[in-house]
């Protein structure tokens, strides 16, 4: 059988890029809190952070509304998506 990303299913591939921004967000919010003020925390956890919403939803009987859905990218959380694959990938 062959070896490769093709043999993984997409979920495998979402629940690692999930994990790995989970604790790349982690590392973030730990370097935001504990490293001096300067350059290096400016570098690392400066990011970007799309956002949709709010989604009102109207179904006649039932209304709500969705949001608003941010994400924070950050260098440290791509640090994080690059060793969870990593580490997937040695595991599998």
């Amino acid at each position: 059988m062959a070896k490769g990303p093709s043999k993984h299913r997409p979920v495998f591939h979402l629940l690692v890029l999930g994990s790995g921004f989970v604790a790349g967000g982690l590392m973030a919010q730990v370097a935001r809190k504990f490293l001096p003020s300067g350059a290096v925390k400016e570098f690392l956890t400066t990011g970007v952070q799309p956002s949709v919403g709010p989604l009102p939803i109207d179904l006649i009987i039932l209304k709500f509304a969705v949001g608003p859905i941010a994400l924070d990218v950050s260098l440290l959380s791509l640090v994080g998506v690059l060793v969870a694959y990593l580490i997937a990938r040695s595991l599998f």
